[in-house]
């Protein structure tokens, strides 16, 4: 696809973005079930041509992307069924309720505190498909419209979902097309100028490598757009010194049952007092095939491991040469250990392996991240896993506001309704 100049995208940009806003206003809960319904069957019946526009970006990018980011983009049979059922499974969740809560003051107004759309709402993301109708149908659902912008390797196929997808499905139930927007353009300026336009598009979901995202999440700040960023991850495991040892494993293995995911285990804290677990830990990420990291202190005590040569909290998830990774240390107690996940970290998922109940509590309440587990892996730091609905994306922000992981429950305005009959003054 052609590059268009800085002039061209930018009108591209704000003309999808004023459209999205303009089609905002018509939605409404039963017609987006309908068109989200709809597009579950279009998915199914546009199999062929998604797996061959998915195909021929997959060969464009073959020598240009390394084998992760390959395989987040190819889509199969399968991938495509798993699409459509996701689709159905998000018109199926119960409409966002508006009214949060009803009183009436002393001198008679009558007040309601109300969820609104936020409006149009932009999301940029990695090139990876199926996020294309994972965000674009949650913001449909919260009744916000879309104007998406992802990797240029995924373009092609983006582009499919969008136009053969999405816009008939709205058409089909009564709404207009343009409620999903899209970026026609592979040049990065066009996320740029996504995250610069506050009165047409003042939320951004924000998704891919924690530089880029974090770069874009500066620029957002700097032109006055707010972001639901999901830049950095990795999941922190703290072995207590009361810890079972089979549950300590079973924790460990289960954290581990995928790598290029954020909320993997990438960093497993040892107290003192659990050192003689150390040899079984290491043994089990061998066994997985996993390089281990270890800090100075950690390596006077475990065999096997090589010095840790990135920050301490470095997420190895999102390096494509070494994701095959895990980082080791040994901490003097509760603690340092949330010391450590809390300013070493990102602030995604910590859990904590112990007997203590006390021990427990107080790392639990002192972590300050957006999931906090005990006898749990942070792999369930997701929002489908622990809400039963898809995600946008996981919020690590420390400000009030949507945090963890942010569906469409979390995509809205506070509004208040105030009703009088006249006769109330100052």
């Amino acid at each position: 696809m052609a590059r268009a100049s800085t002039t061209t995208l930018r009108e591209l940009v704000e003309n999808e973005a004023r459209r999205a806003g303009v089609a905002a206003a018509a939605l409404d809960d039963a017609r987006v079930t309908t068109a989200l319904r709809s597009a579950a069957e279009l998915v199914r019946a546009n199999r062929s041509t998604i797996v061959d526009v998915n195909a021929a970006d997959c060969d464009r990018a073959r020598d240009r992307v390394d084998e992760g980011t390959l395989d987040r983009l190819r889509l199969d049979d399968d991938r495509v069924d798993a699409l459509a059922e996701q689709l159905t499974a998000t018109a199926e969740i119960a409409p966002l309720e508006r009214d949060i809560a009803t009183w009436t003051l002393a001198n008679g107004l009558r007040v309601t505190e109300r969820r609104v759309p936020i409006g149009a709402v932009g999301a940029n993301f990695e090139a990876r498909p199926n996020v294309v109708l994972d965000i674009a149908a949650q913001l449909l659902k919260s009744l916000n419209s879309a104007v998406l912008r992802t990797g240029g390797a995924a373009l092609g196929t983006a582009t499919c979902l969008v136009d053969d997808v999405l816009r008939p499905a709205l058409a089909d139930a009564g709404l207009p097309r343009d409620a999903v927007g899209l970026v026609r353009s592979p040049d990065h300026t066009g996320a740029e100028l996504l995250v610069s336009l506050p009165r047409l598009v003042p939320l951004v979901i924000l998704r891919g490598s924690g530089e880029t995202t974090a770069r874009l999440a500066r620029l957002a700040a700097e032109n006055g757009v707010r972001t639901l960023a999901h830049a950095e991850g990795g999941g922190v495991l703290y072995i207590h010194g009361a810890a079972s040892r089979e549950r300590a494993l079973a924790v460990a293995r289960s954290s581990l049952d995928r790598l290029g995911v954020c909320n993997r285990l990438n960093l497993a804290l040892v107290d003192r007092g659990a050192l003689q677990l150390l040899p079984d830990l290491v043994a089990l990420f061998a066994s997985l095939s996993l390089e281990v990291r270890a800090t100075p202190r950690a390596l006077e005590h475990a065999v096997d491991t090589l010095p840790l040569d990135r920050r301490l909290g470095h997420e190895w998830a999102n390096d494509s040469e070494r994701v095959a990774t895990v980082t080791l240390d040994v901490v003097d107690g509760v603690t340092e250990a949330v010391a450590i996940a809390n300013e070493e970290t990102s602030g995604l998922a910590a859990g904590i392996v112990t007997e203590d109940a006390g021990a427990a509590e107080r790392f639990l309440d002192s972590y300050r991240g957006t999931s906090a587990f005990w006898h749990a892996p942070t792999r369930f730091a997701d929002g489908f896993e622990l809400t039963g609905v898809p995600e946008t994306g996981i919020n690590i922000d420390s400000v009030p506001g949507p945090r963890g992981p942010v569906t469409y429950r979390d995509l809205w305005l506070r509004q208040y309704r105030v009703v009088g009959d006249a006769s109330q003054t100052r």
